[in-house]
């Protein structure tokens, strides 16, 4: 798989999370077939364009924690303020960093369907 497949895939299965709920970049990698790659997971969704409708804000640390975005961005607290709007209880914790409980919201399905590999273009 490619990287333009791998990260077709990862927001393809993004997109079935439902409103409301999260999964982990770890269980997304393992969902598109790549189980070894949870960070690149976290780079496709890092690439994507603002109106891309991609519901990135749903995946979370495989501890629920949502993940820093680094020093001086917003990220986190753009990812809490969305999950909050879809009625996903955050929490804040003693470090400053925010969680979510993966038992109340979590969503961890077995698989789902992918969508067909590209196909590569004649030029």
């Amino acid at each position: 798989m490619d990287s333009a497949e791998f990260h077709a895939s990862v927001y393809h299965v993004v997109r079935q999370i439902p409103l409301g709920r999260v999964t982990s970049y770890g269980h997304v990698a393992r969902l598109v077939g790549m189980p070894q790659h949870a960070r690149h997971v976290g780079q496709a969704l890092k690439f994507l364009n603002p109106g891309s409708g991609v519901p990135w804000q749903r995946v979370v640390s495989s501890s629920g924690a949502i993940s820093s975005r680094g020093p001086g961005t917003d990220g986190a607290a753009r990812q809490r303020d969305a999950l909050e709007a879809e009625g996903v209880n955050v929490n804040n914790m003693p470090s400053g960093g925010f969680t979510v409980s993966l038992g109340e919201y979590g969503w961890f399905p077995d698989n789902v369907a992918l969508p067909p590999p590209l196909q590569e273009q004649d030029g």
